[in-house]
């Protein structure tokens, strides 16, 4: 019998991500054998090559740029030929990052979000910013990077960003392995870049924006601010591609892309208890909420909160059990090691809304317009350009 209360679900569940054929995970590896690295596949079918640069655009989407090409007048006439790959689930930096840099699918690398469980002490890890004094970065995210593999085999390995990211928990888990350039504002970005590839006749350089991602979280992708940050970085990855060693391999994408969530739909889900009983740990992102029960939680309360989403927001999102999420191969395959950083209870966004425990976050989080980390679209897809200079 249908319970005629509960509402229309959100749309068919999206297939997963393509791993191993069509995501950010394919691309160093692929860049690796055009390099002649050897043990690598080569998935994009890039050609031969001794110099590649990697222009990572923080929160470039398919969607977004494409419904702003004539604010992007350089990779306008690039992108009919542009790839489009998948960014892995979830559609966030921490994640997607990781995937690019050892290439490898999200449950093959255990960075498993913005906010994962670390369950050997029970508590919350923000793999952006919040990571504690005693989990050392390394042994949470033992496997070796593309770029500490292309260094052993005597590619100069670089990469180009902001100074705070030098020595971050992040970039030690996950990117690391090359000499790390740091540069401030965008144009020294590219001319740090160009710098590099001048003096290395063989490299590969990973070069890092976030700008555009900045703006759209403040102001969002359909602002002003967005278009404006569109055009400046189009503009200087202009100059940076125009000053590159000819025969150098350029390929220029982006990690996640967006959606815009009005404040009306800025839900603190802390606020309903049937939807938080015997919830321990609350992690995951706002627009993919990962709920872990307490220890010894049985199966007829957790479908008791199951059922309670299903009814407060059932028509607005996907709610699956980790089991469910981890059969359906968001993750890719999982190592076993892995599943307890994944919560029990997955609540992902399918509509322009988001997910807070106003518990735990702070006020300023509730005025993020741009947000990601779903499965839709919007989020999940971004640009491959590839480009070679004459």
């Amino acid at each position: 019998m249908t319970d005629s209360s509960l509402p229309v679900p959100a749309q068919k569940l999206p297939a997963a991500p393509a791993y191993g054929a069509a995501t950010l995970s394919e691309i160093l590896p692929s860049a690796a054998h055009a390099l002649g690295i050897p043990g690598y596949s080569n998935p994009l079918g890039l050609e031969p090559t001794k110099r590649v640069a990697v222009i990572m655009v923080d929160g470039l989407g398919w969607n977004q740029l494409k419904s702003h090409l004539g604010h992007a007048p350089f990779l306008r006439p690039l992108f009919e030929r542009a790839q489009k790959l998948g960014t892995g689930f979830p559609s966030t930096t921490a994640t997607s990052l990781s995937s690019l840099s050892i290439g490898l699918a999200p449950g093959q690398h255990g960075m498993l979000g913005y906010d994962v469980v670390d369950p050997a002490r029970r508590r919350v890890v923000n793999q952006l910013g919040g990571w504690p004094g005693d989990l050392d970065p390394v042994a949470w995210q033992p496997l070796p990077t593309v770029f500490e593999k292309a260094a052993a085999h005597g590619i100069h390995a670089a990469t180009v960003s902001i100074d705070q990211f030098s020595n971050s928990a992040l970039t030690r888990a996950a990117l690391r392995g090359p000499k790390f350039v740091a540069a401030r504002q965008p144009a020294a970005r590219a001319r740090a870049t160009a710098e590099v590839f001048a003096a290395q006749r063989n490299a590969l350089v990973y070069t890092y924006f976030n700008e555009l991602d900045k703006a759209g979280h403040k102001f969002g992708v359909d602002s002003p601010q967005w278009r404006d940050t569109l055009e400046e970085l189009d503009y200087v990855i202009k100059n940076l591609v125009s000053r590159l060693p000819e025969q150098t391999t350029v390929l220029i994408t982006g990690d996640h892309g967006m959606v815009d969530v009005p404040a009306s739909q800025r839900i603190d889900y802390s606020l309903q208890p049937e939807l938080i009983e015997a919830v321990e740990l609350t992690s995951g992102e706002p627009r993919g909420v990962q709920l872990t029960f307490a220890a010894g939680t049985d199966a007829a309360q957790r479908a008791k909160v199951r059922e309670a989403w299903q009814r407060a927001y059932g028509s607005k999102a996907w709610i699956l059990s980790r089991d469910e999420a981890v059969e359906l191969g968001y993750f890719g395959p999982v190592r076993p090691e892995f599943l307890p950083r994944l919560g029990d209870l997955m609540i992902l966004a399918a509509e322009a809304i988001a997910f807070y425990d106003g518990r735990r976050v702070k006020p300023m989080a509730f005025e993020m317009v741009g947000q990601h980390g779903s499965l839709t679209a919007a989020e999940r897809f971004v640009p491959l350009f590839v480009h070679r200079t004459a």
